[in-house]
Formats: C-alpha cells, sequence, structure tokens
C-alpha cells in the first residue's frame, strides 16, 4: 500500500470513528435544519402581515369615460302584481335603461307570464319598452300570445297593459286568432276575456272547422 493510499485511509477511518468530524456535523444538522425550516415557515407566515403597500391617486370627473347607459343587465326579470293583485313576471335576455331620470327600460327578447282564472299564459316578443311605473310594455314587432287553455293571438306592435292584462295595437294591425286572420285600423284585446275588438275597416276571415 502506497503512503498516499495509508493517509486517506487513515483520514476515512478518523471520520468514522465515534465522536468524529462525520457525528459533529451529523448533530449539527439535526439542530439546525429544523430551526431554519421553523423560521422559513415563520416567515412566510407573517410577510403578508408586515408589507403595507399605499396606492393613492386622482380622478378628472372631465376625462372619465362615461357608460352610454345607466344600466345594462342579462337575463332580467321584473315581478309585479295586476289590479287583482295576482302575480306576472316580465322576463328579458337583456334590459338597458339609458337613464336613471327616464323609467324606461329597453327589453330583448322577452318573455311576459300572466295568471288567469283559466290558468297561465304566456307572451312573447323579440323586443320591447317596459315602462317600469305604468306597468305598460311597447311590444315592436311581432308578439305571441298563448293560454293554457288553448287560446292563440298572433298580431304586432301593440301595447301590453300588465295591470288590465289587455292588448292595444298603435296603428293598421293584422294577425290570427283560433278563429281565422283579422286585419283593422286598430285592435284591443282582452286577454283575460279572450275577445278582441277591430276598429276601423275591419276584415275577418272565419276559417271553417277551426273552432271545433
Amino acid at each position: 500500500m502506497t503512503e498516499i493510499a495509508q493517509q486517506r485511509r487513515t483520514q476515512r477511518q478518523d471520520s468514522a470513528a465515534p465522536d468524529g468530524n462525520h457525528d459533529r456535523i451529523i448533530r449539527f444538522l439535526r439542530g439546525a435544519l429544523p430551526a431554519a425550516i421553523g423560521g422559513l415557515f415563520a416567515f412566510l407566515v407573517l410577510a403578508p402581515l408586515l408589507q403595507r403597500s399605499e396606492l393613492s391617486f386622482l380622478l378628472d370627473k372631465d376625462t372619465v369615460e362615461i357608460a352610454p347607459e345607466a344600466m345594462r343587465v342579462a337575463d332580467a326579470i321584473y315581478r309585479g302584481k295586476d289590479s287583482r293583485d295576482r302575480p306576472f313576471t316580465l322576463q328579458a335576455g337583456e334590459a338597458i335603461q339609458r337613464s336613471s331620470d327616464i323609467p324606461i327600460v329597453e327589453l330583448s327578447e322577452l318573455t311576459a307570464r300572466l295568471l288567469f282564472e283559466s290558468g297561465p299564459g304566456e307572451l312573447k316578443a323579440d323586443k320591447g319598452e317596459y315602462d317600469i311605473e305604468g306597468e305598460q310594455v311597447e311590444i315592436i314587432g311581432p308578439v305571441l300570445f298563448e293560454s293554457e287553455n288553448g287560446y292563440r293571438l298572433v298580431t304586432r306592435d301593440v301595447d301590453l297593459d300588465l295591470r288590465e292584462r289587455s292588448l292595444k295595437s298603435r296603428g293598421r294591425v293584422n294577425g290570427r286568432t283560433p278563429m281565422g286572420t283579422f286585419e283593422a285600423d286598430s285592435l284591443r284585446s282582452d286577454l283575460e276575456a279572450r275577445t278582441v275588438t277591430l276598429e276601423g275597416n275591419a276584415k275577418l276571415r272565419i276559417e271553417q272547422g277551426r273552432l271545433r
């Protein structure tokens, strides 16, 4: 065995001997590592509490962008009661109120659900404007009303009075009922009684067998 090899062997033996360098390192790490881990954990817990960051800024009311409408709501639902204290709901895919000073809400994909003595009824339209205070809907374009007992009315451009459960056209109108097709200068419909009153140049085409 060479002298260099003998020296290395002697060093390894000294390190492995009881109470040697190896044992002293192990004892040091047993105490130092848990303490270091505990200190790191305490720092991570307390760090958010010790940090204080504040941000201050000023807004110029003349340069801040203002939303074009006062309110825009998706999947809006309005609830109320008619003149006989019966509930109704008015649901829309989107509702826009242009100004908080004017109680008019623009509705799209609207559905009005009403409760009658004979059962529920449902009115659907693509667009309308809801007067919150008057509880009236100015329907723009086609409208379909159906009741549970089979009554059906198809027309367009009418005003729906939610309190009185009635429809009134804003001009010349045409449409369809269970009896057949109609047209007139104006229309009034009592949805509760299922009656349609035509006024001015009224024409009604009755389809045979529709009432049986």
